[in-house]
C-alpha cells in the first residue's frame, strides 16, 4: 500500500465531515467526537451508529423548559433539528456518516441556522436583546 492509499483509509467519517463543512481544524486521530467553535457557539459533532450527530446546548435553565417546548412544536415544521432535554435543553440533528460532502455541508448550515434561532430566543427570554428578525415575527405556529 502506498502512503497515498494509506492516508485515504486513515480519514475517519468525522474527519470527512469536518472537511466537508470547511472547518479549519482536524479531529485527533481515532476521535469519534469533536467540538467545533462556530459564531461563538460550541457544537459537538459525534460519529455514532453510522451517523454524524450534531448537538448544541441551548440552555441549562429548567425554568425555560415550558416556553422552549412551546417553541419546539412550531419549529418541528420548519427544520430538521430537534430540541431535547437532558439536564438542559439541547438541539440536535444528524446526517448519515456516508453522506456526500454537499449533503453534510447543507445539513451543517441548516443546523447552525437553527442554533442561531434558538440562541436568540434564549437570549430574549433572559432579558437580552433579540435580533430585529426575531422582534418582527408576529406569528408562532402552535399545534
Amino acid at each position: 500500500m502506498t502512503s497515498a492509499e494509506g492516508s485515504k483509509t486513515d480519514v475517519t467519517r468525522l474527519g470527512l465531515f469536518l472537511k466537508s463543512v470547511g472547518y479549519p481544524d482536524r479531529a485527533p486521530d481515532g476521535a469519534s467526537a469533536f467540538s467545533l467553535r462556530v459564531d461563538g457557539m460550541e457544537v459537538l459533532a459525534e460519529e455514532r451508529d453510522g451517523r454524524i450527530v450534531l448537538s448544541y446546548a441551548v440552555s441549562d435553565d429548567d425554568s425555560l423548559l415550558p416556553t422552549l417546548a412551546r417553541y419546539s412544536a412550531g419549529r418541528m415544521l420548519r427544520e430538521d433539528a430537534a430540541l431535547t432535554w437532558d439536564n438542559g435543553a439541547f438541539l440536535w440533528q444528524d446526517v448519515p456518516a456516508d453522506a456526500g460532502q454537499a449533503e453534510m455541508s447543507r445539513v451543517f448550515e441548516r443546523f447552525m441556522d437553527s442554533c442561531d434561532w434558538w440562541r436568540e430566543r434564549v437570549d430574549a427570554l433572559h432579558g437580552g436583546k433579540a435580533s430585529a428578525d426575531a422582534a418582527s415575527e408576529s406569528m408562532m405556529i402552535r399545534p
